[in-house]
């Protein structure tokens, strides 16, 4: 449309109220500078749009049929002003979350259910992926904010820690009591255990299971066994039905460890804690809503 929608509003209000004064007065403006801008409207469009007479104007056949679309026009720009009022008034908005299954049973959850409580209106949409995933969802800008373990390269991130973690290895006492039956010599307080056990760890697209492949390398163990798992949950379970040695993260079974159903293994040399926090991109302009989310988990004391 190349006609100012100016003119489509003094045309409309002026339609609607029948009369070139009290339209002056609705819209604020001179009865002159009205009329100069019907005049102009119906010069671009080429059509007379309204009968006029000492007592007002009336709409021409054309100007009926241009009144109709004007009407509609008017009526969305006013549902769309009401949602956007609506959207304000009552914090409605929403927000893409990357994160894996594990952060999100874990760390996301108490965080979303404190936010939710102070914005009940907003729609979260999860995005249930790995950090390499998670990373390139982000990258794409396919979500808003990712929960992830530190990245190495964050040149086009900002990172805002919420803690750290740590990986370990788990089992029950009976595993551990059955696989000494079947092999001499393994000792629980040693890396022999690793050469000799049923070794679950997570699968090898995992950020977890890279950071402990090279924890391994570091240290020259080699694995004989390895029982690839899809998710965290899954190696928590199998490690408490005796299924094998799981390498999960400590703080997700501190109940498991105080109870004695699952048995940390002593590392001589203990995996490095890793840092996990929420990473959104620096340069991209944010919704009210996804700033909302970002200033809420930078002051929360969950």
């Amino acid at each position: 449309m190349d006609h100012n929608l100016s003119l489509y509003s003094i045309f409309h209000t002026v339609a609607t109220r029948g009369n070139i004064s009290y339209a002056a007065k609705d819209l604020f403006i001179s009865q002159p500078a009205i009329s100069k801008a019907l005049h102009k409207l119906e010069e671009q469009l080429g059509v007379i749009l309204f009968h006029r007479s000492s007592r007002g104007v009336t709409l021409t056949d054309e100007g009926r049929l241009l009144f109709e679309y004007t009407q509609t026009a008017f009526d969305a720009l006013n549902e769309g002003t009401d949602a956007l009022k609506k959207m304000y008034e009552f914090g409605i908005g929403s927000i893409r979350i990357g994160v894996s299954t594990t952060l999100c049973k874990y760390i996301l959850i108490p965080y979303l259910k404190e936010f939710i409580e102070n914005y009940p209106h907003t729609k979260v949409t999860i995005e249930c992926q790995s950090t390499f995933h998670t990373l390139k969802l982000l990258e794409d800008g396919k979500i808003d904010i990712g929960l992830i373990g530190k990245p190495d390269n964050r040149k086009y991130l900002d990172f805002f820690s919420v803690g750290t973690i740590q990986d370990t290895f788990v089992y029950t006492k009976k595993y551990l009591d059955n696989l000494k039956l079947r092999e001499a010599g393994i000792d629980n307080n040693d890396f022999t255990i690793f050469n000799t056990a049923n070794l679950m760890l997570l699968d090898e697209e995992n950020i977890t299971r890279v950071y402990i492949d090279q924890y391994f390398r570091n240290h020259n163990i080699i694995p004989n066994q390895i029982l690839e798992i899809s998710n965290m949950d899954l190696l928590i379970e199998f490690a408490k039905i005796g299924l094998g040695v799981a390498c999960v993260i400590k703080e997700f079974v501190v109940n498991e460890l105080n109870e004695g159903t699952l048995i940390q293994i002593p590392l001589k040399n203990p995996i490095p804690e890793r840092e996990i926090g929420f990473v959104f991109h620096k340069q991209k302009v944010y919704s009210r809503t996804v700033q909302n989310f970002i200033d809420f988990y930078k002051n929360s004391n969950v």
